[in-house]
């Protein structure tokens, strides 16, 4: 055998040897890191609506008014994408309907949701109750939930995020904003037009 091809097959065995030397692992899928800022709450007077409640700076509410629907309001998360969408009614004689509604909202997500917990919201002072669901798995909405006074007032809000949902990947991000929605419903009170002033 001539000295260049010999050269070339021990150069080849070489190599391959090498390459034989590292095993080859697959790597699980990762998602990028997200820094987390810490919480300061400030205050939010929701006018025209009569509640009042608590969100983190970096938060912020939307108004929008509709001749169709004038009832609704969104909290905005803009660093992560999300808004959560909430809707007040009045109480009139259409409170076992609101809360069906609201409930039957929530169970259309049963069929990507690997669990839904029900929470009760309970907080006599200031006379909020209410249901807070948090749906598990690769629905729409991971977060909602309804508070009312039982006689005058009711809302109900559900978080969603800009993104195609998976659970995974939001994980971290939920979790951070879901503190975020218990700090909003421990802080809200209801208010009378003239306290709104």
């Amino acid at each position: 055998m001539p000295k260049p091809i010999r050269f070339l097959a021990i150069t080849l065995c070489l190599i391959s040897w090498g390459a034989c030397d590292r095993s080859s692992v697959p790597r699980p899928e990762g998602y990028f890191r997200i820094d987390l800022a810490e919480k300061n709450y400030r205050e939010v007077d929701s006018l025209p609506f009569p509640f009042r409640f608590e969100l983190p700076q970096y938060a912020a509410t939307n108004l929008e008014r509709s001749a169709k629907n004038p009832n609704f309001l969104n909290l905005d998360f803009k660093r992560f994408g999300a808004r959560v969408h909430l809707s007040y009614a009045p109480v009139d004689t259409n409170l076992a309907k609101l809360l069906e509604d609201s409930r039957s909202l929530v169970y259309k997500h049963v069929v990507k949701a690997q669990d839904i917990q029900e929470n009760q919201i309970v907080n006599p002072e200031e006379s909020v109750y209410g249901m807070y669901y948090q749906i598990e798995g690769n629905a729409a909405s991971n977060l909602q939930f309804f508070v009312t006074d039982s006689n005058q007032h009711f809302l109900r809000g559900a978080l969603y995020f800009n993104v195609e949902p998976n659970y995974d990947s939001i994980a971290p991000v939920l979790s951070y904003i879901q503190k975020d929605i218990e700090h909003f419903i421990e802080t809200f009170s209801w208010q009378s037009p003239e306290q709104n002033q």
